[in-house]
C-alpha cells in the first residue's frame, strides 16, 4: 500500500506537470527588450497597404485600422468597412447602413474609387 507521504508527492508532481503543460500552451506575447508587450500591427500586410492607398489617393476619407478590417469615414459618418478575408467571397454587402467590402488582395485605385463612391 502507498503511504500518505507518497500520495502527496504524486499529487504535487501531477499538479506541477499540468501547470507546465498549461504554461507552455498558453498565449504567446511579443515582448521586446523593454519587456513590454508590443501592440503594433504588421506594417506590410494587405490592410495596411490599402489604408495607405486610401489616405494617399482620397484625402477626404479618414481610415481607422482595426485588427481585422479598415473603417472608412467621411465627416464622422461611417462610409465603408474593408476586410481582407479569403474565406469569404470577394464582394460587398450591407451591415446596417455601412457597406462591407471584402477583398482577397489589395485593390487598385479604380476599384476603390467605384466602391467608395457607391458607398457614400
Amino acid at each position: 500500500m502507498i503511504d500518505g507521504m507518497w500520495w502527496l508527492v504524486i499529487l504535487f508532481t501531477v499538479i506541477a506537470a499540468l501547470w507546465l503543460l498549461a504554461k507552455s500552451r498558453g498565449a504567446k506575447t511579443d515582448t521586446g527588450r523593454s519587456g513590454k508587450q508590443s501592440n503594433q500591427l504588421p506594417s506590410n500586410d494587405a490592410l495596411q497597404k490599402t489604408a495607405a492607398l486610401i489616405e494617399k489617393t482620397f484625402s477626404y476619407y479618414r481610415v481607422t485600422r482595426r485588427s481585422n478590417h479598415l473603417l472608412v469615414t467621411k465627416h464622422a459618418l461611417k462610409i465603408a468597412m474593408i476586410t481582407m478575408d479569403k474565406k469569404i467571397p470577394v464582394g460587398e454587402r450591407l451591415l446596417g447602413d455601412v457597406r462591407v467590402l471584402n477583398y482577397h488582395r489589395v485593390p487598385n485605385v479604380a476599384i476603390l474609387k467605384e466602391a467608395l463612391s457607391s458607398a457614400s
